[in-house]
């Protein structure tokens, strides 16, 4: 009977090897989307090398602008996106498989890349969603057209609770040391 309790554990541990599929799937995902990303930021740039064209009207040029700033906005919300995936595959690998040796000797190594618990894990994602949120959230503003007073008194509500929100996000860090 041991030696069937024995088998039944080694199968058991040997079965969070499974998560590869999601840290591979996640690294790829990421992969993918610095690469677009970087795709579009070469886009961006060779389109806006018409902003100084002397022939280029003012309501094209203001177009243009706008436009532009708003590819940007998407370009950072893209490697905001790689790096919520890329830290999705470091974390589940180092709680699911091991320890990754490189980092952990790494001088430049960043601490969020180094996680511990399901919770480091949960709180460095919501921070870097947070931070994809308030990237749509501009995104969405500069396109933004003020037909009321409303429309502005809403703006600012929505920077406040961004402002709330970052504060508490960083309270919350403070309070854990």
């Amino acid at each position: 009977m041991k030696v069937l309790e024995d088998l039944f554990e080694n199968f058991l541990w040997s079965s969070r090897l499974v998560v590869l599929t999601a840290v591979l799937s996640s690294l790829l995902a990421a992969l993918a989307m610095f690469y677009m990303a970087t795709v579009d930021a070469v886009y961006m740039v060779s389109h806006l090398l018409h902003y100084a064209d002397p022939a280029l009207e003012a309501a094209a040029r203001s177009s243009l602008h706008a436009t532009t700033v708003t590819h940007i906005v998407e370009i950072v919300d893209g490697y905001l996106l790689a790096t919520v995936l890329l830290i999705f595959a470091l974390g589940l690998y180092e709680l699911f498989i091991g320890e990754i040796d490189a980092a952990q000797g790494d001088q430049t190594s960043s601490n969020i890349l180094l996680i511990k618990s399901l919770d480091d894990l949960k709180a460095r994602l919501a921070k870097v969603i947070l931070m994809i949120l308030i990237v749509k959230f501009f995104e969405h503003t500069v396109s933004m057209e003020f037909a009321t007073p409303l429309d502005l008194l809403y703006m600012a509500g929505g920077i406040a609770l961004i402002g709330l929100s970052l504060y508490l996000s960083h309270a919350g860090d403070h309070s854990k040391r």
